[in-house]
């Protein structure tokens, strides 16, 4: 079954290639040996990610340097939130150290990994709108209404995750280090 589920992300690479012209998913489908990290991978890998901010947004420290809710999080609910996949969705494309969660997604960053390499405000900058660090991500903005495209009337102006939300799952994300 792991095999089936290999196909069909490289189907799903190759139809967002398709859609795009990108070279960067056309880069994807290359020989192993041919290829370079993609950029977020690449970030997440760097040694300096986790003590600074990119340069390409200057408010970001500033404007997630708190709780978004005001309230400390819940790391048991931020796990929860992670885990659900009709939720969250965080677990199609990242893998996470929850041994009860089968078929893992293994397109974005572990999310292990991306917790140990990056700082609170990092994450939760992340988490909350990750066009900041890298405009042609696949990840959603779970905290931001701007810049949306095709979205359904009914969710026009609302956010995917609420303040709290974010806050719990950088909790649970902290609690991994």
């Amino acid at each position: 079954m792991c095999g089936a589920w290999r196909v069909l992300a490289q189907l799903a690479v190759l139809a967002m290639w398709v859609a795009s012209g990108s070279a960067v998913y056309a880069q994807r489908l290359a020989p192993r040996h041919q290829q370079t990290p993609p950029p977020i991978l690449a970030q997440v890998a760097s040694p300096t990610v986790g003590r600074q901010l990119e340069v390409s947004d200057t408010n970001t420290e500033s404007m997630y340097a708190t709780s978004l809710s005001g309230r400390a999080g819940d790391a048991l609910r931020g796990r929860a939130l992670v885990a659900d996949r009709q939720y969250s969705l965080c677990l199609l494309c990242h893998r996470a150290p929850m041994e009860e969660a089968r078929f893992q997604g293994m397109l974005a960053p572990d999310l292990k990994t991306a917790a140990a390499a990056l700082s609170e405000v990092q994450l939760r900058a992340r988490i909350a709108d990750a066009r900041r660090f890298n405009p042609e991500t696949i990840m959603p903005a779970y905290y931001s209404t701007d810049g949306l495209q095709r979205v359904a009337p009914a969710y026009v102006g609302k956010t995917i995750f609420t303040a709290q939300d974010i806050e719990d799952v950088v909790a649970w994300l902290m609690s991994l280090k």
